[in-house]
């Protein structure tokens, strides 16, 4: 597997797929269905300080190539995640876990990810800034670079783990956004999170998901993902996470080509609960028909 590792953070990973937050529960789920060390690491489910139930339903769309989705970020809040969850991923993965934090506050954001800094099983901590600052009148943290820097600078107070900030793609400059992420202290930045977008029921004439709109993803998305993960691993120093659509070996590749360091697979964890597994097993054919001979060697060679 050595020609499949790579680094993320200045920690190794024996390959670089990464299931992504939200697709993956909290890993143990997966465990039923094969050995989840195989993958490279995965990011858990969103977590925020308090237990979230979520958006009404409906809140899942089907669309060409893609699927949009309003889930709301339901989890059970740190505290359960810390006292429950965390153990039982234990148990059956020995790798360290990528711990996905949001946020409706600096103060909530800081907290989360404090609580998170002391546990050995997270490695690193993916910040998801995408989310509705509550003292700025709703509008996302990451679609404004300061405030972007300010969540970076609050929770870089309180880790000594790797951060790394997960941007939204829903603006009109985000390698603005991923450099104010870096000078801010940020240690990676992954990219993209989804679009946003909607369906209308001919039938009803309403929206189909309850809340009108939500997150568009799937192999749709690809394109504008890469573009994305180029245009930003081209302009910071740090490392880049790659992900948007992507569902086979030869998206991973392409990913790393553009600057990708690590490959987060979303949506097709939805579609197929083998994916990342099948991707993993793939690569070394896909890298032998493309005259790759480490992953490492290619990163940003695009």
């Amino acid at each position: 597997m050595d020609r499949l590792s790579v680094t993320l953070c200045g920690i190794p990973l024996s390959n670089p797929v990464i299931p992504a937050s939200g697709t993956f529960g909290y890993g143990y789920e997966f465990a039923e269905l094969y050995d989840i060390n195989i993958l490279g690491t995965f990011s858990f489910k969103g977590t925020t300080k308090e237990p979230r139930f979520g958006n009404p339903t409906p809140r899942i769309a089907e669309c060409t190539a893609g699927m949009i989705n309003a889930v709301g970020l339901q989890n059970p809040g740190v505290e359960k995640v810390i006292c429950d969850e965390l153990p039982k991923l234990k148990k059956v993965f020995n790798k360290p876990v990528m711990a996905n934090v949001s946020g409706f506050s600096l103060e909530e954001y800081a907290y989360t990810c404090e609580r998170l800094n002391s546990c050995d099983e997270v490695g690193w901590i993916e910040v998801n800034v995408s989310c509705p600052n509550v003292h700025s009148g709703g509008m996302s943290f990451g679609v404004d670079k300061s405030e972007a820097a300010k969540v970076t600078r609050a929770v870089k107070k309180v880790t000594t783990k790797p951060v790394i900030l997960k941007l939204s793609p829903n603006v009109t400059d985000i390698v603005s956004i991923a450099k104010a992420c870096e000078e801010a202290g940020a240690d990676g930045i992954s990219l993209i999170n989804t679009l946003l977008g909607m369906r209308i029921d001919l039938k009803t004439k309403r929206p189909v998901i309850k809340n009108t709109m939500g997150g568009f993803s799937g192999p749709a998305v690809f394109p504008v993902a890469l573009r994305m993960v180029y245009q930003v691993a081209h302009a910071v120093k740090i490392p880049v996470v790659g992900m948007g659509g992507v569902s086979c070996a030869e998206d991973v590749i392409e990913m790393m080509l553009a600057g990708a360091s690590a490959v987060e697979v979303g949506a097709q964890n939805l579609i197929d609960p083998f994916a990342c597994k099948k991707i993993i097993e793939d690569l070394p054919q896909a890298m032998d028909r493309h005259g790759i001979d480490r992953l490492e060697d290619i990163i940003g060679k695009a």
